[in-house]
C-alpha cells in the first residue's frame, strides 16, 4: 500500500532524527498532507521560541500503522479523524490531558465539547470537520451526479477515469451508502454484497491515491475523484470545472482532531501548541487555508467571508445524512480489512 510504505518509512527516518529533537525548545507534529499553512507554524515559533518539525501522512489508517511501527515516543502531537480518536484511545497510545492543563479549553464550540469519540475531550481538541464526497468534471460529464452511482456504476463517460481516496473507512462508508446497509454489517449476505459490489465498481477505478486527489482533478488525469470538501475547493480554485456531489444516498461526516500522543518527548510544548490552536485567529488562519470549517468560537471574526458561499458547504435539500465512520468490533473489522485487502490486489 502506497501510503504505508511512504509514511512508515518516514517515521523510522524520524525515529532517529526526532528523538534527538526532544530537547526544549522543540516540537514534532504528525500531520496530514498539505493541511497546515507554514504561517501558522511561524507564527507559533515566534511567540513561544519552539520549533516545529512536522512529518505528514496521507490517511488514518498509513498514520496509525506508522505510531504503531515506531511514532509513539517520536512524536508529542498527531491529528486523526474521529474514528481514529476512539481506536488509538482504546490501545493506549492516547496521553491524558488533565483538567487546567489547557487555558483555552473552554474556546471549544460546545457541539464538539464532548463527542462520542473522545468524551469531556480527555486526549484532544477540535481541529477542523468538513465532509468526504467525490467531485466530477463537468467539461467531461454534464448528467446527474448526485448519486453514488457515480462510483460504483458509473456512466461511460467515465468509467476508468475516478481516483479513489486510498482510505478503507470512506471507501467503505460510501459503498455501505450506496448499498442501503449498515456500518459495521455482520450479515453474511450484506458483506458478500459489500465485496462483490467493490470488485465489480474497482474496474472503473484508475487509481487509489488520497495524496494528489487534487491534483489529478487539476491535471485532467481523472474525470472524477472522490475527495474532501476542502480540496475540491482548491481545484476550483486551480482551473478544474469541477463540481462536488451530495449523494442523494449520503456522504461521509468528519471531525480532525489534535491529540497528545503517548510519551510525548515535548509535553508541555504540545500543550501550548494546542492552546494556540484554540486561539480564534490562529485556527481561523488553518480554515482559511484548508477551506474546512472550525470547532472554536470567535473564528467568524477572521474568516475568509467566500468561505460560507462556497457550493462544498451548501448541499441541495435532497442529499443524503451525513455520516461519521463507525469504530467496528474486532471481528467484523477483519472481515472488512479483508475485503479491502482484496480490492487492493
Amino acid at each position: 500500500m502506497k501510503s504505508f510504505m511512504k509514511t512508515s518509512v518516514a517515521a523510522f527516518a524520524l525515529t532517529v532524527g526526532a528523538n534527538a529533537a526532544a530537547a526544549e525548545g522543540e516540537l514534532v507534529l504528525y500531520h496530514w498532507f498539505e493541511y497546515m499553512p507554514q504561517e501558522v507554524l511561524d507564527k507559533f515559533t515566534e511567540e513561544t521560541g519552539i520549533e516545529v518539525t512536522m512529518d505528514t501522512f496521507d490517511s488514518n489508517e498509513s498514520m496509525l500503522a506508522s505510531l504503531k511501527a515506531g511514532g509513539i515516543g517520536t512524536y508529542d502531537l498527531s491529528v486523526p479523524g474521529d474514528y481514529m480518536v476512539s481506536i488509538m484511545a482504546n490501545e493506549g497510545m492516547l496521553d491524558t490531558i488533565e483538567d487546567g492543563e489547557l487555558k483555552n479549553k473552554g474556546n471549544i464550540e460546545p457541539e464538539w465539547a464532548d463527542p462520542s469519540f473522545d468524551p469531556g475531550r480527555k486526549h484532544s481538541i477540535p481541529y477542523q470537520w468538513g465532509s468526504t464526497s467525490f467531485a466530477v468534471n463537468r467539461d467531461v460529464y454534464s448528467g446527474d451526479i448526485q448519486t453514488t452511482d457515480i462510483l460504483f456504476n458509473p456512466p461511460e463517460e467515465l468509467q476508468g477515469r475516478i481516483n479513489m481516496l486510498d482510505a478503507q473507512g470512506e471507501i467503505m462508508v460510501m459503498a455501505s451508502l450506496h448499498l442501503g446497509i449498515p456500518q459495521c454489517s455482520s450479515d453474511r449476505e450484506q458483506l458478500k454484497a459489500l465485496n462483490a459490489l467493490l470488485q465489480d465498481a474497482k474496474q472503473h477505478w484508475t487509481s487509489f491515491n488520497s495524496d494528489t486527489a487534487k491534483e489529478v482533478l487539476v491535471s485532467g488525469d481523472a474525470a472524477v475523484g472522490q475527495i474532501y470538501d476542502g480540496f475540491s475547493a482548491k481545484a476550483r480554485e486551480e482551473g478544474a470545472n469541477v463540481e462536488y456531489a451530495f449523494p442523494t444516498q449520503g456522504y461521509v461526516a468528519w471531525m480532525d482532531n489534535v491529540v497528545l500522543l503517548k510519551d510525548a518527548p515535548n509535553r508541555e510544548n504540545a500543550l501550548k501548541f494546542m492552546d494556540f490552536l484554540l486561539e480564534p485567529e490562529n485556527i481561523a488562519a488553518v480554515t482559511n487555508f484548508a477551506q474546512y470549517n472550525a470547532g472554536v468560537k470567535g473564528v467568524s471574526d477572521f474568516l475568509d467571508p467566500n468561505l460560507a458561499s462556497q457550493p462544498e458547504k451548501n448541499p441541495h435539500d435532497n442529499v443524503g445524512p451525513g455520516v461519521f465512520i463507525e469504530v467496528c468490533s474486532e471481528e467484523v473489522q477483519a472481515v472488512y480489512d479483508q475485503i479491502w485487502t482484496n480490492l487492493k490486489k
